[in-house]
């Protein structure tokens, strides 16, 4: 029989509310221990709908509460305390993507689970994807050999979310809390396409191959937005590699997410594509790998995360998206703001 942990979250928004609460409150191993966010009223409609029996607005009574496992879903700029206090408290942590704003604060958190024997999950929630998992697989079988070149692009309908009204894209309807225009528009907060979205990318690139910006050069853009609606940036990787990553909000509503990511080597390439359902390895020596993936495979989805994190508290499974891998996408993303900010120039990680 596994064992029964207790959870508590950190953070009850639209994403946490729609998502993560609802599955992990049906899990049978789980134990809903308690719920920390600002504002009584939002806070005790979340307590009452899902049989919370501890509510409050200060992180620190939550985590006297004697958790196994914290869920971080508060705002990314907040991020950082709270999935520090989890971790020196004890706690296992599930820290929504960015992990953190800061590279330093990243991987800070990182030694300090390294140090504590703590798991760190990023529910990034491709990474779990069957498709992915044959990527990955291939990938650490060395079937590009030496990488030399990477493209990751990400586009995706949040034009209303980053610079509109502040909706999410239809497909996520909101169920009791809706998505805080601070957290999503507001530069300060960490609001932005590349700290919402491109964070997803360039995660599963950074899982996919294992390598380490060094050296970035930015540009970003925020057309009638306050925050970047568009990024592109060059990337040299500690390998040698060099990278192109782009993003863009402005999908119309309803169109599938685009996420395509070619990987280069000096024996072949795989490409993979989640809009298209595609991920094919073709090699130099003739040999082609090609998944058949089933339609609609790609759409994104965020189920096994928080069953992988149960696990991960009882011991058992494998964490496909560590500490490590939001890290990588964080000190990106970091480098990224500031070339963006100095005009392009280039910034090294």
């Amino acid at each position: 029989m596994s064992k029964r942990v207790r959870i508590g979250f950190i953070g009850a928004g639209w994403w946490a509310t729609t998502n993560h609460i609802p599955l992990l409150a049906k899990h049978p191993d789980v134990e809903l221990a308690g719920v920390c966010r600002l504002g009584q009223e939002m806070l005790q409609t979340v307590k009452e709908k899902f049989n919370f029996p501890f509510a409050t607005e200060d992180y620190h009574e939550l985590l006297a509460q004697g958790l196994d496992g914290v869920v971080v879903t508060s705002p990314h700029h907040v991020h950082y305390e709270h999935a520090r206090a989890a971790l020196e408290a004890g706690c296992h942590v599930m820290v929504e993507k960015p992990m953190t704003l800061k590279a330093e604060q990243a991987w800070h958190l990182v030694d300090l689970a390294t140090e504590r024997h703590l798991q760190i999950l990023i529910p990034y929630g491709w990474h779990y994807k069957p498709f992915a998992q044959q990527a990955k697989a291939w990938m650490d079988e060395g079937v590009v050999g030496n990488i030399e070149y990477l493209l990751c692009h990400m586009a995706s309908p949040t034009k209303n979310l980053f610079g509109g009204g502040g909706a999410p894209p239809s497909q996520w309807t909101p169920t009791i809390a809706a998505p805080d225009p601070a957290t999503w528009q507001a530069p300060e907060q960490g609001g932005g396409y590349a700290h919402g979205q491109i964070t997803h990318s360039s995660g599963l690139m950074f899982w996919l191959t294992g390598l380490r910006a060094q050296e970035v050069s930015a540009r970003m853009t925020a057309p009638n937005a306050n925050v970047d609606m568009y990024s592109a940036a060059t990337v040299r990787f500690t390998n040698g590699a060099l990278g192109n990553i782009s993003g863009a909000a402005t999908l119309p509503d309803g169109c599938k997410f685009q996420v395509d990511i070619r990987i280069f080597g000096d024996q072949g390439v795989l490409l993979l594509d989640v809009e298209r359902e595609r991920v094919e390895v073709r090699r130099h020596d003739g040999k082609t790998l090609r998944l058949e993936i089933p339609a609609n495979a790609g759409d994104y989805e965020c189920d096994i995360p928080p069953q992988r994190f149960v696990e991960l508290i009882q011991g058992r499974g494998v964490n496909a998206s560590p500490g490590e891998v939001g890290a990588r996408s964080v000190e990106l993303l970091d480098a990224m703001f500031q070339s963006a900010a100095q005009g392009g120039r280039p910034v090294f990680v």
